[in-house]
């Protein structure tokens, strides 16, 4: 974070749906100061606030009269910027809400509604909302029409902002994952806010290929570089496992149930990723072998067996995922908290290069 701002004087913002603050890692680098937050999980809210102290953080649900009073009495009367994460359990393919009837289900899929409260009241100059690219695609019951997110924003604020929308990988943008995230630009016309530059592709092997090899229940001497313990079992069959392979097509060291019987997965499980291209995506399920493209890409060893029979470690996540080494996060958190966080968020060098494009 040691570049100058790219404006002359910080933009003052808000960020609602924060979770642990992840997408504004770069964001005092960019020139954006956000004095208020708001966040549900009370273990979150102090994350966020253990890295963004001088900060107002409001922790409780949004949906709440009192908790919304809060956050708005929390921000100044000129605002002139708002970064909203709304969560997108409810919407993601890895969830279980697939359909528009299911979605319509979950109310997470109307948080967007207090967004839409919270610009009314403070008119930024610049809003931000990001999400998984299918919140472009969710209809919402609104005025007695079933509406796409953008379609409502383009009747209650399309006279006042130029409203635009693109779905970004990650990995286009310098991020060594692969990570689509829908983005919605709000700003008000007679203003500014360009397109970021795509940048060279960044693989797993700049990333975390100079990492200490650790094999499962292993730590190291490097901060947030510990390796999870796994079953004798999966690690076994990871042991046989090459670069890139899954352990479900190994012929002899395959993945079995507690009778011995062979398991029947998607070939995304049980699987190594690749050292010279972009992470797959990661999910919150970081934890798990047994989960999607999450292990270790391994080395080949004399005896024929692969290195690092595990899933990535906290800090090899933090890298794939363009947070610093030294994260500022306090040396207590919980291990899952923070594989969680990172399942769950855009990665903060893809926003930042977004809102770097602001006044340009």
């Amino acid at each position: 974070m040691s570049q100058a701002n790219t404006h002359t004087k910080s933009l003052i913002g808000a960020s609602l749906f924060s979770s642990a603050g992840i997408a504004e890692q770069y964001f005092s680098a960019a020139g954006i100061d956000i004095v208020a937050a708001n966040e549900l999980l009370p273990e979150r809210a102090d994350l966020y606030q253990a890295q963004y102290p001088k900060s107002k953080m409001i922790c409780g649900n949004i949906l709440s009269d009192d908790v919304f009073s809060k956050v708005v009495a929390a921000t100044p009367e000129k605002l002139d910027f708002l970064l909203a994460s709304p969560p997108c359990q409810g919407m993601s393919v890895a969830g279980k809400n697939r359909t528009t009837e299911q979605m319509l289900m979950d109310n997470r899929n109307f948080l967007v509604f207090k967004i839409i409260d919270f610009i009314k009241i403070k008119n930024p100059d610049y809003i931000l909302i990001e999400n998984v690219p299918t919140f472009l695609k969710l209809a919402l019951p609104y005025n007695g029409k079933l509406l796409k997110v953008l379609e409502i924003l383009t009747l209650l604020f399309g006279e006042n902002y130029c409203i635009e929308s693109e779905v970004f990988d990650a990995a286009e943008y310098g991020v060594a994952q692969r990570r689509a995230r829908a983005i919605i630009k709000l700003y008000k016309k007679g203003r500014k806010w360009g397109m970021p530059e795509k940048s060279e592709v960044v693989t797993v092997r700049e990333k975390i290929g100079n990492l200490p090899s650790l094999e499962a229940g292993e730590k190291s001497n490097v901060k947030w570089h510990f390796a999870r313990k796994h079953s004798p079992k999966h690690i076994e069959c990871m042991r046989y496992t090459p670069t890139g392979k899954t352990a479900i097509g190994n012929s002899v060291h395959f993945p079995t149930k507690e009778n011995g019987e062979r398991v029947r997965a998607y070939n995304t499980t049980f699987r190594r990723i690749n050292w010279d291209e972009p992470a797959p995506t990661i999910t919150i399920r970081n934890d798990a072998i047994s989960s999607q493209l999450n292990v270790h890409p391994g080395r080949k060893k004399s005896d024929d067996t692969y290195s690092d029979a595990r899933v990535l470690t906290p800090l090899e996540l933090m890298l794939l995922s363009s947070l610093p080494a030294d994260w500022n996060i306090p040396d207590n958190t919980p291990e899952l908290l923070i594989r969680k966080c990172i399942g769950e968020c855009i990665p903060p060098l893809l926003t930042k290069k977004i809102v770097e494009q602001i006044n340009k």
